[in-house]
C-alpha cells in the first residue's frame, strides 16, 4: 500500500480521535467536514486521495455504533469505553477496513493498523490491535469456509 495511503489513515486517525474527544469532553459546534479539511489542509502538498480520506472517515463515523457492536464481543475483557481513545479509533478505522472496504488486502489492513497502534498508541497498543483485528478477520472468513467445506464436490462421471 503507498505510503500516501497510510498518511492518508494518519490523517483519518487525527480527524477521528478529536471528533470522539470533542464530542466527549465538549461541544464545541466544530462539526466532522470542518476538522476533517483542517487536517487535510496540513498535508495539502503530500496528499493526492483526499477521497479516501474522505470516505474513510464518513464511513467510520457513520458506522460508529456497528464497528463498536462488532469490537465488544472481540474484546469483551475491555469495555469499548474503557479502551484508550487512540486504541478505539484505530480498531474502528481497522475493523471498518476490513469489513466494508473493498480491494485492501486484510493484512494491509492489519499491519497499517498495527503501525498506527505502533505510532501513536501505547506500549502494547500494537499487539492488542493485531490481536482483535485478526480475531475480527478469523469471525469474517469463517461462514466463507463454512460454505466450501458444505458445497458438494462434482462427481467424475464414469464414461
Amino acid at each position: 500500500m503507498s505510503a500516501n495511503r497510510h498518511l492518508g489513515r494518519i490523517v483519518a486517525l487525527q480527524t477521528l480521535y478529536e471528533e470522539d474527544f470533542r464530542r466527549e469532553v465538549e461541544d464545541s459546534g466544530l462539526n466532522l467536514d470542518e476538522v476533517l479539511e483542517r487536517n487535510i489542509g496540513r498535508y495539502e502538498e503530500t496528499i493526492e486521495d483526499k477521497n479516501f480520506i474522505g470516505e474513510l472517515v464518513h464511513g467510520i463515523h457513520d458506522k460508529q455504533q456497528e464497528l463498536d457492536d462488532i469490537i465488544r464481543p472481540v474484546a469483551p475483557e475491555w469495555p469499548i469505553e474503557q479502551i484508550a481513545r487512540m486504541d478505539r479509533v484505530i480498531l474502528r478505522i481497522g475493523v471498518y477496513e476490513l469489513l466494508f472496504e473493498e480491494g485492501v488486502p486484510p493484512k494491509v489492513v492489519i499491519n497499517e493498523a498495527v503501525e498506527l497502534a505502533k505510532a501513536f498508541g501505547g506500549d502494547n497498543s500494537s499487539k492488542f490491535i493485531n490481536g482483535v483485528l485478526g480475531t475480527v478477520l478469523r469471525n469474517k472468513e469463517e461462514p466463507k469456509a463454512a460454505k466450501k467445506a458444505a458445497k458438494p464436490k462434482p462427481t467424475a462421471k464414469k464414461g
